[in-house]
This record gives C-alpha cells, structure tokens and sequence, in this order.
C-alpha cells in the first residue's frame, strides 16, 4: 500500500488527457512517485547536513534535483523557508500552497522611478602619435603594456610559456594571471644568453651553478622547461645548444628548492630526443654526438631514481618500453641503438639489462656483424661505439669483484671447456659483441652473461 494518493496520480492524468488508467497502473505510478520523492528528500538532506544547517531550503531540493538529472523547479530560488498556508476543500481535504507576498500598490506607485540608462555612444581617441602613445585613460600604461608580453602568444599557447613566446599571434588571455617581477625577468634573460654565448665558458659555469643553488626560481621553472623544449625542438644540427640544455635541465633537477615533478612529463620528450634522436648535430663538423647522448641518459638515471616513487606503475615502463622500440628497430642507426642501449640501463639498471638487453643480443650481434663489417668511416665508429655500450651494460651484470681473466687466472682451464664456453658466448651475444668481451679479458663477465 503506497502512502501516496493514488487520486492524485489519476487527476494529473486527467489534466493531461489520459482517463483510462486501471487501479492497478495507479497504485504502481504512486509507488514510483512515493520512491521519487523519497530520493529527492534524501539528497536534499545531504546538502543541507553539508551546509552546516538544520533547516531544508529550496536550494538544497534545487541541488538534489540537478544532481538526479532532472530539471530543477523554477521560481522557487530562496534563501528563506517557504510559509505553506492551508486551504480546505472538504472533509479531511486539505489543501497547501505557498503565501505569496502581499504587495502595497500605494508604495509601488510613489516609489522612485529607477535611473535611465545612458544611450549607446562612440568616442574616438589617438592610440599612438608619430609612433609615441599619447598618456589617456583610454591608452594602457606602461605597467599593463609589459605585463602583457608575459601573455601567451597564439590560440593553442601555454600559459606558462609567455615570457618566451616570440610570434607575433592573436594574444590569448591566460586562466591564472602569471606576473614576473622585473627581477626575475631579468634573471631569466640573463641565464638565457648565458647558456647559448658559446664564447665565454666562465659565464656559462656561473649561470648553472646559480641554478643548481638559487633558492627563489620556483616562478621560473615553467619557463626554463619551455626554454628547453623550444631550444632542443630547433637546434637539433646544434649540439652545443643542445648539450646546454641538458646542462640546465640537470640544473633544474640538482636543486633542493625547486619543485620540478610536476614539469617531469614536459622534461622527459627533450632528453629522450637527445638520447634516441637519429640526426644529431651537423654530420659535416667533427663533433661527437655520443657525449650528449651520454649526459641526457644520466639525466634519465636521476629522473628515474628520484620520481619513480610517485608514478611507479608508468614512468619507468614507458620509458623502458621506448628505448626498446628503439633498440630492436633495424632501421635506425647504430648511434640510436647506443642511445637506446644505454638509456635502458639508465632506466633499470641490472635488471632491465637482464630481462630486454641480454635476450636480444643474439640477433642484434648477427646486425652489428652485417653492417658494422661493411661499413666505413662514420659507420664503422658508429657501430664499435654500440658495441662497446652493450659491452659497457652487460658489466652491470657482474657481482662481486674480479676473479681473474679468461684463460688467464691463477687456475688455468681446460682448452675444450674454453672453447666450449665461448662458442656459447657466441650464440647467446654474436660473434662481434662475443669478441669485444673476450677482449676485456675478464672471465666473471664472460659467466655473468653465460649465467643470466
């Protein structure tokens, strides 16, 4: 038996054209309707118990029904309870509506009319004389005009990049209002042209260890972070703009009073271009890109020995899974897979290096053999640097000190067991990775692969 009236489900259907509903559809319709009601109230009673209060107000019904996904009541919006007067219209009847304000047409009609709204005008005023801004109300002041270079430039800008934005776009104002001091401004101009003025080396030094020790740069680390990836995304024949830009990010990470994990996601596309780029640098010059490669891998080591903890399911299995993409990829050249090779030893160290390294390096050995062998010149140098860095990882395997060399210890071996263990050498690492190990000479190493 539902409480409410099933009289009154049968007069809104009749205020709506339906007559013939059976006892039956009405006795489910209140049901419903009582259960709808109940819920309404339920969740109104939660915003007000939220609100720190004991009375129910319109609101409260207004909020529960928005968040039911009905569409509220309408003319109900008041801070105040509602009076609720009651009319009867027979016996046992009664009726309640809401008391409407009594309004005193004598006090309308004297009251003061409102003020007339000022019509709809034109002015004109110079915005700029022979090339000087005249000093009106009407013009921006000096203050407002270089507080809007600090606005991102473009439609899709960052707000945090605007003190580095240099088109000449539509402006877009940011959500949060990003105000540098002018001695900040100046700090960031001056560490800029210190790190790209490849002639004064002092200059340079300076500028990175006041980042590495300046306590007060927090407002300038989205900035530095766009710096980065603005200089590494355009400079990619430069490696010294290049390597500079590692040095600063370095910097950023060095620094107890910065708070970088929040950038940590815009930091990591520049280092991995630098470890895992296919054209760094001008291939006419005789610079090495292997020395950044090197350095922007480090960085990774520190990335993910410092802020793994806080992503430990996504930072360092992506970046693991990266550089392998990279690593098996015959179509990239050997200074990539020297990247790749080192960057995940950065990543996970020994482990990483036992579980993706070592299982590929029978097959990779076979690529380095085939190419490496053919090649001459850059990619002769290109091939011996990779493999001296799978030779470089696979030491990471090696626990304990050293116990002597191979076919050189203090207990000589067998000629057949020699032999024996470095044809599975071969097989396991290929011939030309097999060689280089064997020419280090260490026998620990040779049974650390072997073992693994």
């Amino acid at each position: 038996m539902s409480v409410w009236n099933p009289d009154n489900i049968k007069d809104v259907a009749e205020s709506v054209g339906i007559t013939a509903l059976t006892d039956e559809v009405l006795q489910a319709l209140s049901s419903d309707v009582e259960y709808r009601l109940s819920q309404v109230l339920e969740e109104a009673l939660k915003f007000m118990r939220h609100s720190k209060r004991t009375t129910l107000f319109t609101q409260d019904v207004a909020l529960a029904l928005r968040m039911l996904d009905v569409e509220p009541l309408y003319g109900y919006e008041s801070t105040r309870p509602l009076r609720f007067g009651e009319a009867s219209i027979g016996p046992g009847q009664p009726l309640f509506y809401v008391e409407d304000e009594e309004v005193d047409f004598e006090k309308l009609i004297n009251a003061p009319l409102p003020k007339v709204p000022r019509e709809i005008s034109f002015t004109a005023h110079w915005l700029a004389v022979e090339g000087v801004q005249p000093s009106i109300p009407q013009n921006p002041t000096t203050a407002d005009s270089r507080n809007q270079e600090l606005i991102p430039k473009g439609p899709g800008a960052n707000p945090n990049i605007a003190a580095i934005s240099g088109n000449d776009n539509v402006t877009v104002k940011p959500l949060v209002k990003h105000i540098l001091s002018k001695e900040l401004q100046l700090y960031f101009e001056k560490i800029c042209s210190a790190l790209l003025d490849e002639s004064n080396d002092e200059y340079r030094i300076a500028a990175l260890a006041s980042l590495r020790s300046d306590p007060g740069l927090h407002q300038l680390v989205p900035y530095f972070v766009q710096f980065v990836a603005e200089k590494v995304t355009h400079n990619l024949k430069n490696l010294f703009i290049l390597t500079q830009m590692m040095q600063l990010t370095s910097a950023m990470l060095d620094n107890q009073s910065l708070y970088v994990e929040p950038y940590i996601s815009s930091l990591l596309p520049p280092i991995l271009t630098c470890l895992l780029g296919s054209r760094l640098g001008n291939p006419t010059t005789s610079s090495s890109p292997y020395p950044l490669r090197t350095l922007s891998a480090s960085l990774l080591a520190h990335i993910c020995k410092k802020y793994s903890a806080s992503s430990p399911h996504t930072l360092k299995p992506r970046l693991a899974r990266t550089c392998l993409k990279h690593f098996l990829d015959p179509t990239k050249p050997f200074a990539v897979h020297y990247g790749a090779v080192i960057g995940l030893q950065a990543v996970g160290g020994r482990e990483v290096v036992r579980a993706l390294v070592l299982p590929n390096l029978g097959e990779y050995g076979k690529l380095v053999g085939e190419e490496g062998g053919e090649g001459t010149g850059r990619g002769k140098e290109d091939a011996e640097m990779v493999v001296g860095a799978v030779v470089g990882v696979l030491e990471t395997l090696v626990d304990g000190q050293r116990v002597g060399g191979v076919g050189k210890g203090e207990e000589e071996e067998e000629e057949e067991e020699e032999e024996q263990r470095n044809e599975r050498l071969k097989e396991k690492v290929g011939d030309v990775i097999a060689a280089r190990v064997l020419q280090t000479g260490r026998r620990e190493l040779v049974e650390a692969i072997l073992d693994a």
